[in-house]
């Protein structure tokens, strides 16, 4: 395993009304954002407690990689059309491992 590579927990909370919404948004990121270049793991998952709560775990093969995940047409398609169904701005981590 590399030190290079980043790891990424990004947290994204929908409106309560608007969590199936969101939830089909982002759904629509987890195979193209697979098959990106430097993408080695990509998962989304969901608060079993609360539903509008959502956490992608994602491993790049470093920042360059990670970098041009965000400026991809799906990821800036995404981020648009979200912006009304999210109640916060999205609270996005980028970690080496160190240990």
């Amino acid at each position: 395993m590399s030190n290079k590579t980043v790891r990424v927990i990004a947290r994204v909370t929908s409106f309560p009304d608007k969590v199936e919404e969101l939830k089909g948004l982002l759904l629509n990121l987890v195979e193209p954002t697979r098959r990106e270049k430097g993408c080695l793991s990509y998962q989304l998952l969901q608060d079993k407690t609360n539903a509008a709560e959502f956490v992608f775990i994602e491993e790049w093969a470093g920042d360059s990689a990670e970098n041009a995940h965000m400026t991809t047409a799906h990821v800036q398609d995404t981020l648009l059309k979200a912006q009304s169904l999210l109640a916060k701005a999205p609270d996005i981590g980028r970690y080496v491992i160190i240990g």
